[in-house]
């Protein structure tokens, strides 16, 4: 039985622990740079920062916000990004 297991069987509420973070449900800081997505560009919900010529060629020139030369891109955005790009050879 290792230390953690140890402890568990002495704290009388086992593993659970009163965490208010963890009961709320996770709010993003940094929305989606593309017009008409809803969804966060945070690193912790697999969001992604793409250059603006990538951006370009994907969304057109007015549909995005940049920022310090990048474009901050939710996960869905970023796969729909990767598949049209995914026969590209950038060596």
């Amino acid at each position: 039985m290792g230390f953690k297991a140890k402890a568990r069987k002495h704290n009388p509420d086992g593993n659970k622990k009163n965490n208010p973070d963890k009961d709320k449900s996770k709010q993003g800081e940094m929305p989606c740079a593309i017009k008409g997505c809803d969804n966060f560009a945070d690193k912790s919900f697999g969001g992604r920062s793409l250059s603006i010529d990538n951006a370009i060629e994907m969304w057109g020139s007015g549909n995005y916000s940049a920022t310090k030369g990048r474009v901050r891109v939710c996960k869905s955005c970023y796969r729909k990004w990767k598949k049209e790009n995914k026969s590209d050879d950038t060596y």
